[in-house]
């Protein structure tokens, strides 16, 4: 897991390439302490950087950029390939040999023979370049569920690339203009949704999807995408189904030269990648886990008790306001976008930096797969009603005029949104998610952008239909709040810390697997699947209200920490009681100040 950046160029910047990769590199540094280096083509078309956290091979052998024996292939790599072992033996019976024991020269060996293709022999988290000194191209690619990120910028022949958004800025390459777009959809949803950034003119390469680079020309190519057409399966055979993947891809993800950790929230998923791990790992296995004062928050009881089933070597932290009232100005100063997320992340991966781990996994991806979110029940019946309601058009119209314009409630007001827009999944489920409604979103991205006029409901969620509105939720939550949000806040607040924090549960061959169980079977309330092909889950873990890994930041807002949100920008007539409105307009302030200044 490291940082990554680069810019390729024809006739552009090549007097300053040196000086401005150095930037670059600069604003990624916490994401590699272990290693850096710099790779500048003899006729400057290229300039890649990286900053390395060893993992694999902890020698110089890894030292990035890598290339070929040649030096005509050079890579830069941030991720994990967990089959690198098995195309490793592969490329060596092929004839090939290795001068490390790193995935990264898997990658670079593997391309040299099957070129753009090698993407779809690649088990991990991954987002890398490839430039071919003797073509002149570059190939960057991005894992298929988006687990790591890769932001680029484009302007006339230059291409700009890089693991965070900052490092882009760095740069001094692009303007900094706010994206009306980007603005939009994260008050709208809490995070801003790709592909779009909250800068005009940076992007984030869409997950599943490569980027080809030749003569400052680009183009795009999607090589995968989710699949729910459901075969005809048992509820024996899902469960076996489940369980079998669910061993392969927590065995998978402890490949590792250093020690892997857990995070245990007391929840199902991350006690059932505890549960399971205990089947392939039989040594030391450290869990971290995050304890509050306030009792009716405070689920280090149970996060214990699943420790001490599992016979692990726990690590609790006891967070009070205060005590996180002092880490957040160092939270201020990692976030790469805002979102409502990512405290929580940032915390808990502290635990396991302190306690000297460099790998973690998380239980991030068992809602959105299995069906944990009440978004699984609410958004079909919201469309099912819209469809009945529509009949009364234009009834429906004003009724959702009324409810967006003059209820108190946050929910209500989103819900009139939602009965201006045709009854789809993707509007219930914006409605469901939502933070702001659409008109509340305009009135807000009108001052900051006050050129701007904001008049269409710019889309935030596209899907493709699928074979149940139930798969159109898990479409739209592995897309949307996992990718957009989830993941993202655990790649940057992990790295924040030196952390790579790794998720088993959102894996390519998981996904693959389990895909086609129909959604009657995968997506049964509760997550009963889940729960079932992982018979080790002890009762008194599931057999509870299900509570998310939060804090309790509307106590905290209104009392500890109430002048750290006093800048929050006032608007008439839009209620900012609930913690996570104050919350995403507070950090969002905060970073447009910081960015902008």
């Amino acid at each position: 897991m490291c940082g990554i950046a680069g810019i390729l160029t024809v006739n552009q910047y090549q007097d300053n390439l040196q000086t401005i990769i150095q930037g670059m590199q600069a604003a990624i540094r916490h994401r590699g302490p272990d290693d850096s280096g710099i790779y500048i083509a003899q006729e400057k078309q290229v300039a890649l950087a990286h900053t390395r956290l060893a993992i694999l091979d902890l020698s110089l052998a890894g030292h990035q950029p890598m290339s070929t024996s040649d030096g005509r292939y050079w890579i830069v790599f941030n991720g994990e390939i967990y089959n690198f072992e098995k195309i490793r033996q592969d490329l060596i019976s092929q004839g090939e040999e290795f001068k490390s024991q790193t995935d990264t020269e898997i990658i670079l060996k593997l391309y040299q023979r099957v070129g753009s293709d090698c993407v779809r022999y690649l088990r991990g988290m991954f987002a890398f370049a490839i430039w071919d000194d003797a073509e002149k191209t570059c190939f960057l690619a991005r894992d298929p569920l988006g687990i790591k990120p890769l932001y680029y910028w484009q302007s006339g022949s230059t291409l700009v690339f890089a693991s965070e958004l900052k490092s882009i800025l760095a740069s001094r390459l692009p303007a900094i203009n706010l994206s009306a777009e980007g603005l939009y959809g994260y008050l709208i949803s809490g995070s801003v949704p790709e592909p779009n950034t909250l800068i005009e003119g940076v992007y984030c390469l869409n997950a599943g999807h490569s980027l080809h680079w030749q003569a400052g020309k680009i183009s795009q190519k999607q090589y995968w995408q989710i699949d729910f057409t459901p075969a005809e399966t048992s509820l024996a055979e899902a469960q076996a189904k489940v369980r079998a993947a669910l061993i392969n891809s927590i065995h998978n993800h402890f490949v590792s030269d250093v020690p892997v950790g857990i995070f245990l929230s007391g929840g199902i998923d991350s006690t059932a990648v505890l549960a399971l791990a205990r089947q392939t790992q039989k040594g030391l296995l450290k869990t971290y886990s995050i304890a509050f004062a306030e009792s009716e928050w405070n689920e280090g009881e149970i996060a214990s008790k699943a420790a001490q089933e599992f016979d692990t070597e726990h690590t609790e932290y006891k967070i009070t306001a205060d005590l996180a009232k002092a880490l957040f100005p160092k939270f201020l100063e990692t976030i790469d976008q805002p979102s409502i997320d990512g405290f929580n992340t940032f915390c808990v991966s502290k635990v396991a930096h302190d306690d000297g781990t460099k790998v973690v996994l998380s239980g991030l991806g068992g809602d959105e797969l299995f069906g944990g979110y009440g978004s699984f029940q609410k958004v079909p019946q919201m469309v099912r009603l819209g469809r009945k309601i529509k009949a009364f058009y234009p009834i429906n119209i004003g009724i959702g005029k009324g409810l967006e314009n003059w209820a108190r409630s946050p929910k209500m007001r989103r819900l009139g949104d939602f009965l201006q827009q045709p009854p789809d999944s993707g509007a219930a489920y914006r409605s469901f998610r939502g933070i702001f409604s659409h008109q509340e979103a305009c009135k807000i991205a009108q001052r900051y952008l006050p050129d701007h006029v904001l008049l269409e409901r710019y889309s935030t969620n596209q899907i493709t239909s699928q074979p149940t509105l139930e798969d159109e939720v898990s479409l739209l939550e592995i897309s949307g709040y996992m990718r957009n949000q989830l993941l993202r806040d655990s790649d940057v607040m992990s790295m924040a810390w030196g952390l790579e924090l790794r998720v088993p549960l959102v894996d390519r061959v998981l996904v693959e697997t389990i895909s086609s169980i129909p959604s009657n079977l995968r997506l049964m309330s509760n997550k009963q699947l889940l729960i079932q092909a992982v018979p080790e889950l002890p009762t008194w873990v599931y057999n509870r209200p299900k509570r998310g890994f939060y804090f309790p930041f509307q106590q905290w807002l209104q009392q500890e920490w109430h002048e750290c949100f006093q800048r929050v920008p006032a608007f008439n007539d839009i209620p900012l009681s609930m913690w996570y409105r104050r919350w995403s307009l507070a950090l969002f302030q905060h970073w447009w100040e910081n960015i902008s200044n």
